[in-house]
C-alpha cells in the first residue's frame, strides 16, 4: 500500500483557479492575462494537409492472416519515426464508446454548482479542474476537465467517477498493443506483460471553450506523456491536437471510431530510445467546444524505470534508472 500512497502524491495536486468554461461563457472582450501565451509559435504550424500520422489497423495485427507482418511493421516505423498514429478496428464495441462520450457531454453541460461537487481536494489532482497549476504566477490553460486514478483499484476514488465498461476494454488494447510493440523491438513479450498487466490507468477527460482568441490561448500547453503509452478518444469531431514534427506542428485529423495511440516517456526509455515519446498540445477552436478522452497506461508501482535488458546487451544505455 505504501508504493500506491506515493504514487498519488508524486503524481501532485493543483491549485484552485477560475473555471474556464464559466469564463467563456461570459464572452469577454479582453481575455485575462494569464490565459495569453506569446510563446505557441501559431506561425510554425503545418499547413501541409497530407502530412498525418500513420494509421495502423489493429484487426490486422492480432489475427494470423495476409499483412500481419506488413502492419507490425507499419506499427513499428509509426513508433520509430512519429512516437503517434491513429488505431482503426480496434475492437472496442462503438456502443461502449459512444456511452463514454454521450456520459462526458452530459457531465460537463452540469449547472458548475453541481460541478464543483467534484472539484478536486487540496494535493489531490483526482477530480474536476485543472491541472499542475503550482504557482499564482503560472500561465493557464484554456480549458478544464475531471481526472480519475482508475487502477490499481484501491487507489480509485470513486466520489469523481464510476468504473465504466470502456476503462477496460482500452486497458485490453493498450495491453495488446505493448505485446506487440515488445515482440517488433525482439523483447519476450511477456516481460512487458508482467510490467504492464497489472499496472496503473488514469483517465482524463477534457474540456476546451471556444475562445474568440484562439490564436493567443492554448488547451494544453506542449508537454510528452510521462506515461508508458496514452490513448485518445474524440468526443466529439473537433480538431485541436497538434504534435511537433521536424520543427513544425502537425495538425492531427481524428478518424472517426479510431483510437489516437502515442508513447510516452517511460516507453521511450524502456525502448532505450528507438520509440519516440513526442511533444504534443491542445490548440483551441475560435468557435466551438473540444472534448476528449485520454487514458493514460503506466507500468505496476513496483517497476525500475530503465532500458530493458534485452535491448542494452551490445549497446550503451541511453537512460538510467
Amino acid at each position: 500500500m505504501g508504493n500506491e500512497e506515493g504514487w498519488t502524491k508524486d503524481v501532485g495536486g493543483s491549485l484552485p483557479v477560475e473555471n474556464v468554461q464559466a469564463l467563456a461563457s461570459k464572452k469577454l472582450k479582453d481575455i485575462p492575462h494569464r490565459y495569453i501565451r506569446p510563446d505557441l509559435e501559431f506561425d510554425k504550424v503545418s499547413m501541409d494537409e497530407s502530412l498525418q500520422i500513420p494509421v495502423i489497423d489493429m484487426s490486422k495485427l492480432v489475427r494470423n492472416q495476409s499483412g500481419h507482418g506488413d502492419e507490425l511493421g507499419e506499427l513499428h516505423r509509426a513508433c520509430e519515426n512519429w512516437g503517434f498514429f491513429q488505431l482503426i478496428n480496434h475492437g472496442v464495441p462503438a456502443e461502449v464508446i459512444e456511452n463514454m462520450k454521450m456520459e462526458i457531454k452530459e457531465f460537463f453541460k452540469l449547472p458548475l454548482e453541481e460541478k464543483m461537487s467534484c472539484a478536486q481536494l487540496p494535493n489531490d489532482i483526482q477530480g474536476y479542474g485543472q491541472a499542475f497549476v503550482v504557482s499564482e504566477e503560472q500561465k493557464l490553460d484554456w480549458g478544464d476537465m475531471l481526472f480519475l486514478l482508475s487502477k490499481p483499484a484501491s487507489i480509485r476514488n470513486m466520489r469523481f467517477w464510476p468504473t465504466t465498461p470502456l476503462l477496460l476494454e482500452v486497458q485490453r488494447v493498450a495491453i495488446c498493443l505493448l505485446l506487440l510493440m515488445g515482440r517488433n523491438l525482439g523483447i519476450d513479450p511477456e516481460k512487458l506483460r508482467c510490467i504492464f498487466e497489472d499496472g496503473t490507468q488514469a483517465i482524463r477527460m477534457n474540456y476546451y471553450p471556444p475562445c474568440v482568441e484562439a490564436n493567443k490561448v492554448i488547451g494544453l500547453n506542449t508537454h510528452s506523456d510521462s506515461t508508458g503509452l496514452t490513448l485518445l478518444i474524440q468526443a466529439n469531431e473537433v480538431q485541436g491536437l497538434q504534435i511537433k514534427k521536424n520543427g513544425k506542428w502537425v495538425p492531427i485529423t481524428p478518424i472517426p471510431g479510431a483510437f489516437i495511440v502515442n508513447i510516452g516517456d517511460i516507453i521511450e526509455i524502456m525502448s532505450n530510445g528507438k520509440y519516440k515519446s513526442i511533444e504534443h498540445r491542445a490548440a483551441v477552436n475560435p468557435e466551438k467546444e473540444r472534448l476528449s478522452i485520454a487514458a493514460f497506461h503506466g507500468p505496476n508501482l513496483k517497476s525500475i524505470i530503465a532500458p530493458l535488458e534485452d535491448l542494452v546487451k551490445e549497446e550503451t544505455p541511453n537512460y538510467k534508472s
